[in-house]
């Protein structure tokens, strides 16, 4: 099955060479508040005029800015919530207004939409291509006609496409999964994980997995013993764990790369009778965060690869509008490409991330 068909994030070898230069940013909203909702210039002047207007937030409203958001259709729980960050954050500014298109999975119809887009002549566009590389033209289409563009998770091919791109770490997501497992069974003895993976011919599943396998290598202790590809669907992540669960009788920790076949995962266990291992799942889906603060299952942690991203989107694109730089930072520009964190989430700091979790 095809991923991208499905409209699920993914990201190229480009995105992995971007996010180790890129700007490291947390993923939970109090994180991204404090640097990106601040989107102003950096002057130090915080009071605004008498009788100004100001955001939501409390911010002086500034120059009006049209934004266009276009994404894929959100047939999956992590595309649904990106949606849902953008609306909710552009209504929090009384000087954005947000042109959002319907979505769709079809490269044809989704370059038509950001076609019409730039002829409405927004003020900046925010797109998350449902193929970055096949989308690439249409992004300098709107650069060359003096529309700036945030790249969002999904990268275009030229970096001339794009003002800026903002995504997910997915070789950060495998690396702190891996972490996390092994500082959880560094004292046993010839411990024996397992991963439940995405598709394989989608480089974000391979970086997960890569960074997952060069955690692990600093627990001599640990060994990987099984791997198991799905297809980041409830039905799919059931099937593939029942086989997993009959294969290995015996293991210490499991690795899913994706929250929402997760629920079908934990059906699996639960279907099985099995509790002797502990799991860590990805992507942050409220139903995970949920069992996490629960602790009465095998789910302990998950991590984040954040919708909150599109929220901060909206940020970046607003500030491109108004010419001005990140709250926080000395530039008077903002950053070329912003990389968010891969925060684990497991019972100790659940509650801080419950606000952003998706369903």
């Amino acid at each position: 099955m095809d991923r991208t068909r499905k409209g699920l994030p993914a990201t190229g070898e480009d995105a992995a060479r971007t996010s180790r230069r890129g700007l490291l940013l947390g993923a939970a909203a109090v994180s991204t508040g404090t640097l990106l909702t601040g989107c102003t210039s950096n002057d130090s002047t915080t009071e605004s005029p008498a009788g100004q207007d100001r955001t939501a937030s409390g911010e002086a409203s500034g120059k009006a800015v049209t934004i266009g958001f276009a994404g894929p259709q959100a047939d999956h729980g992590w595309l649904n919530a990106i949606n849902d960050q953008a609306k909710k954050r552009a209504r929090t500014y009384t000087d954005v207004t947000l042109e959002i298109t319907e979505g769709s999975n079809d490269t044809a119809a989704q370059i038509g939409q950001i076609e019409t887009l730039i002829n409405k002549k927004v003020d900046v566009l925010v797109v998350l291509p449902a193929d970055g590389k096949a989308l690439t033209q249409v992004g300098l289409k709107a650069m060359r006609a003096g529309i700036p563009v945030v790249n969002l998770d999904r990268i275009f091919n030229s970096p001339q496409a794009y003002r800026c791109w903002i995504g997910g770490d997915n070789y950060g997501m495998g690396l702190n999964a891996g972490t996390y497992i092994g500082e959880q069974l560094k004292g046993r003895r010839d411990a024996r994980v397992i991963e439940l993976a995405g598709l394989d011919n989608l480089e974000l599943t391979k970086q997960r997995t890569q960074g997952f396998d060069d955690a692990l290598k600093n627990y001599p202790n640990i060994k990987k013993v099984a791997r198991q590809t799905a297809d980041f669907t409830v039905e799919s992540g059931q099937a593939k764990m029942a086989q997993l669960l009959q294969a290995q009788p015996a293991f210490d920790a499991l690795w899913n790369h994706d929250d929402d076949q997760g629920v079908g995962a934990l059906r699996a266990v639960e279907q099985a009778g099995r509790d002797d291992f502990l799991m860590v799942g990805g992507a942050g889906a409220l139903s995970a965060f949920q069992a996490i603060k629960r602790d009465n299952g095998v789910l302990k942690a998950t991590v984040l690869y954040p919708p909150t991203m599109a929220a901060s989107a909206i940020d970046l694109a607003r500030a491109l509008g108004q010419g001005q730089g990140v709250g926080g930072l000395a530039e008077y520009e903002i950053p070329t490409s912003v990389t968010l964190y891969s925060a684990v989430v497991d019972k100790d700091n659940v509650d801080r991330y419950l606000s952003t979790g998706f369903s």
